[in-house]
């Protein structure tokens, strides 16, 4: 299992947050049941770390501050990924030289493209791209988005923030993520050519490759994976 957050406020408390949302996210993952569903257990998962960040706004010290982040995670069982997210954190499929998006923003600029006022493309580059329409930790409980998707061997799925995505294209997401590198190598490029791009944000980017898959019912070992 692998997450990324992004805490929403600009201060020790948007770290506070996502270190919270990682921190449950792992913890909960680790008691598991072996063979569970995890398109049941991720969204759970997400639940529970918006639980926590929830807490942490009622701390005495921390009422009256807004206390959120983003968070975008998969699970990787078989040939498949299970992919959850709530806020703006995306996670991208990389096959073939392409990358594809594989969770939709959660923000009040793709509420109006699917509403039909704007284009995909004017959302991209609209001024509400990152106004959230749902987070972690403002409200119990959150709506959480899970999805899955089919993993070939040498598929990268890369899990970032918008510090990241909104400074390189998707092409150059490929392009670096296609490389013949090690997990490590490919994250810190991405990011550095986000910072040297822009740098207005803080960029995250979580790497995975696919070295090899089983198929479903298959009594092999575990998908192969690196990560940093």
């Amino acid at each position: 299992m692998f997450a990324v957050a992004d805490g929403r406020v600009k201060n020790d408390l948007g770290a506070i947050a996502s270190a919270r949302a990682v921190q449950m996210m792992v913890e909960g993952f680790s008691r598991v049941a072996e063979g569970a569903s995890l398109a049941s257990v991720m969204p759970r998962l997400v639940q529970d770390a918006n639980g926590a960040v929830h807490d942490e706004a009622l701390e005495p010290k921390r009422r009256g501050h807004l206390i959120s982040t983003t968070l975008v995670c998969c699970a990787l069982r078989n040939d498949t990924a299970f992919i959850s997210h709530v806020g703006d954190s995306r996670c991208y499929q990389v096959r073939g030289g392409e990358a594809r998006l594989l969770t939709q923003d959660h923000t009040r600029a793709v509420e109006q493209c699917k509403a039909g006022a704007i284009s995909s493309m004017q959302a991209e580059h609209h001024d509400r791209r990152h106004q959230l329409t749902r987070a972690l930790g403002p409200e119990m409980p959150v709506d959480v988005e899970t999805g899955s998707v089919a993993l070939q061997a040498d598929d990268v799925l890369i899990l970032c923030t918008d510090g990241l995505y909104d400074a390189i294209y998707p092409e150059d997401i490929a392009r670096i993520a296609s490389q013949n590198k090690n997990a490590g190598e490919v994250a810190r490029e991405l990011v550095a050519y986000a910072v040297q791009s822009d740098g207005s944000d803080n960029a995250t980017a979580q790497v995975i490759q696919i070295r090899s898959i089983e198929m479903a019912g298959a009594f092999r070992t575990r998908p192969a994976t690196a990560a940093i």
